[in-house]
């Protein structure tokens, strides 16, 4: 069984998403072992707790930079024996410490399909007001692997979701998590949990059996 650490910022949407899957038996050879927080005040951790997820917070606040904040969180990481790392809605980008000690095993989901609308800058509503005003058709969600480029680790996953006349940006985040991000998220983990990716040239492979 593997331990599965999310880091979380926010409300915690993805959180509940993956917590709805474990509790359904849809997370197969892994479990949320541990909720860590950057925010004292998230949501994300009353519904871990809730759920009887042991929590931690770690607020960047409390740090003098990213170098030494990214080392507080390696040690955590280490402490919760993270088999695997999902960064569900975490506002830090981690510093190549913690990358290089967990190679493929740290799994972020992006809210288009990437190469569109991804990299620096492209986060939150900022994703989905670029694809409203680019006009696009399709847009969706992407899991990948987290590497030292901004959303430029091997894709697992994705999904598209239709781009509808009278969109805002919050409407259209909402389609998105729910048609996707909270549909692929869950699964790429529990394909991990299972072993059951490949990567070979920063480019993830679903093992069929």
């Amino acid at each position: 069984m593997k331990n599965i650490v999310v880091l979380v910022s926010g409300g915690g949407t993805n959180l509940q998403a993956l917590i709805d899957a474990q509790n359904r038996g849809e997370i197969i050879n892994g479990k949320i072992s541990c909720v860590i927080s950057s925010k004292s005040n998230a949501y994300a951790l009353t519904r871990a707790i809730n759920n009887g997820i042991p929590t931690r917070v770690i607020q960047t606040k409390d740090y003098k930079d990213n170098i030494s904040y990214s080392k507080a969180i390696h040690e955590a990481l280490y402490e919760e024996y993270a088999d695997v790392v999902v960064l569900a809605g975490f506002m830090t980008i981690l510093d190549a410490l913690v990358i290089k000690a967990y190679p493929n095993k740290i799994i972020n989901v992006h809210p288009s399909l990437i190469p569109s609308f991804c990299g620096k800058g492209y986060y939150g509503l900022n994703v989905h007001k670029a694809v409203l005003e680019s006009g696009v058709k399709l847009t969706g969600a992407t899991v990948h692997f987290v590497n030292e480029i901004p959303d430029g680790g091997a894709i697992i996953m994705q999904k598209a979701v239709e781009v509808k006349r009278g969109d805002t940006p919050e409407i259209l985040q909402k389609r998105v998590m729910e048609e996707a991000e909270w549909n692929i998220l869950p699964k790429s983990i529990s394909l991990f949990c299972q072993e059951k990716i490949e990567v070979i040239d920063n480019k993830a492979f679903i093992i069929e059996e």
